[in-house]
């Protein structure tokens, strides 16, 4: 079975996680998540603040071109 990966920026640092990690991004931190192996990637999301939804997103870069 082939192992499942995430690649993680948080701010200036990126890292690779295997299966079943967390991590936790600061209110305000630049942070992207990336799939750079060949199987399916799975994402949870969970937010734990007063405001929930996602018009606070400010895109530094994106390859998909969303506005």
């Amino acid at each position: 079975m082939a192992v499942v990966l995430a690649r993680v920026t948080r701010g200036e640092k990126t890292v690779t996680l295997e299966e079943n990690p967390s991590t936790f991004f600061p209110i305000g931190m630049t942070h992207r998540l990336e799939n750079p192996g060949a199987a399916p990637l799975i994402l949870i999301e969970v937010q734990s603040r007063s405001f929930l939804g996602e018009d606070d997103i400010a895109r530094f870069g994106d390859c998909y071109n969303r506005e």
